[in-house]
Parts: C-alpha cells; structure tokens; sequence
C-alpha cells in the first residue's frame, strides 16, 4: 500500500505539468483549429529560457520562471503573426507542414545555439525530500505542482470569467459572428497562440530543472501533449487537464509495477486503447473550450 501511495503521488506530481502541456495545445486546436507540431519546441524553449536566466544572466529562480513564460509566449505571438496569419483560410495540410517546418527550425537553432550536450538547471531547493507519513517528495516537485496548478486554474478563469475569454470563447463558436460584433478575431488568435506557447514554455521552465534539459526534449513532450489531448478530447480544455493527471498516473504505475523502461509504453497503450474504446476522448461530455 505504501508503494502505491508513492506512485500515485509520483504520478498526480507529474501528470499536472502533462496537464500544463495538453491545455496549452488543446487551446491553440480547439479555438484556432491549428494542429501544432512544433509545440514541443515552445516547451524546449522554456527550458532553454530558464537554464540562460539562471545560468548565464545570474537572475533569481522564481523570477527566471516568468521570464521564461514571457519568453515562450512573445515566440508564439511573433510566430502567429509571421507565419500562421498570411495562411489564414488556407487548407489544413498547408498549415501542418508549416508548423512541422517551424518545429524543425526551432529544434536546430536550440541545437545551433546550445549545442548537443545535455546540460542541468540549478535551483534553490534542497535534495532532501519531505516526508508525509508513508510517502515522501521533493520540494521541487511540490513546487512544480503547486505553479501547474495554479497556471491551468488561471487559464481556466481567464476563458470563464473575462472579456477576452468571453472573445476567445465567441470566436471558437463562430469566426464571422464574433467579427461582426466588433471582437478583433486577427488579435484574438494572436493571443491564442501566445497563450498556448506560453504554458508550454511553462511546463519546459518547471520540468527542466526536474530533469535535463537537451535540444530534442520537446519530441517527447510533443508526444505526450497529443496523448493528453486524445484522452480528454480535441478542444476539452477540462479533458486536457484530467487527461495529463490519468496519464501521469498510468506511467508511474507502469513504471513501478511493470517496468521502468515502458514507462512511455504503458501510456501510449491507454491511448491506444481510448482510441479503439471511445475515439471522442474519456470526458467527452466536459466542457468545451467553447
């Protein structure tokens, strides 16, 4: 029973960040309707963006992980506005080579820039974990926790409960209506990407001092965010959240109780297997983005 306490924290621990990652794609798909390929970059980025504020500008921790969000989300603005803007209205294979076209460029200029080597983030938390009762974990993880949370509830407010969400929201159900009632939907998808770039620079500048940080981290990371998009179901901003806490969970159980070295597996069996079960995502019937 201790065991699987500890893999059940373990997993919930680092399913919210796959949560991070899956809203932050599942924003860009449900309101732009852009598949994102290059959005494992964007978490690259973060990473990268914390380790040269730490590391070669000597900047606080707590405030290199803003900076990094800032970062993250000032590249999906400039990227929107640069190359998803002058395809407005073209046909979906366009889009998806251009974003598989800016996720290669982006891959190669971070191996350009900082070289193939894996390189460690340092941070102000001690090694020691803290101990509850059966189970115990680092502050870093706690800390990672606590801003995943707290970023995927903000993003949650900001669509519910502000003017902006309330335009975001009005430009997903439909385009040409929120034009004609005076939404600034060219500005709106702007901020969408931003957005959605952003919490994944976030999700790179919270992992990146948990594990290494390398130029080809954002494959996986990509991987995983489309995982967590399938369970929860395309546009499901609250389906994406769950689903990075399921899938979290089914790696670290699998992890523990079959193998380390499946841990990738056993998710990609369960998406697999939701594919073949239930093809609209496990919480189909949450709310929409829209």
């Amino acid at each position: 029973m201790e065991q699987l306490l500890q893999h059940l924290l373990n997993g919930l621990l680092l399913g919210a960040t796959y949560s991070l990652l899956g809203v932050g794609l599942t924003l860009v798909f449900g309101l732009m309707n852009v598949v994102n390929f290059a959005h494992g970059e964007f978490y690259t980025l973060g990473a990268y963006a914390v380790f040269a504020a730490l590391v070669g500008a000597s900047i606080d921790f707590f405030v290199a992980i803003p900076l990094a969000v800032m970062v993250g989300a000032a590249a999906g603005a400039i990227c929107e506005r640069c190359l998803l803007r002058p395809l407005r209205g073209a046909s979906i294979d366009t889009i998806m080579l251009v974003m598989i076209g800016l996720w290669i460029a982006m891959q190669n200029a971070e191996l350009l820039g900082w070289g193939g080597v894996a390189k460690s983030v340092p941070t102000p938390f001690p090694s020691r974990p803290v101990v509850f009762g059966p189970v115990s974990v680092s502050l870093l993880r706690i800390f990672v926790f606590l801003v995943s949370a707290a970023l995927i509830l903000g993003a949650h407010l900001l669509l519910a409960r502000t003017k902006l969400g309330r335009a975001m929201r009005a430009t997903f159900q439909d385009r040409e209506t929120a034009a004609l009632m005076g939404v600034q939907v060219e500005r709106i998808h702007t901020v969408t990407f931003a957005l959605g770039a952003g919490l994944a620079a976030a999700a790179g500048a919270l992992l990146g001092p948990v594990f290494l940080v390398y130029p080809s981290m954002g494959d996986l990371a990509s991987l995983k965010a489309f995982s967590v998009v399938i369970l929860g179901g395309l546009g499901n901003f609250v389906g994406a959240a769950l689903g990075g806490l399921v899938l979290g969970v089914a790696e670290e159980l699998g992890a523990g109780y079959v193998s380390s070295g499946y841990r990738d597996a056993v998710g990609f069996i369960i998406i697999v297997a939701v594919l073949l079960l239930r093809p609209s995502g496990l919480f189909a019937r949450a709310e929409r983005v829209g």
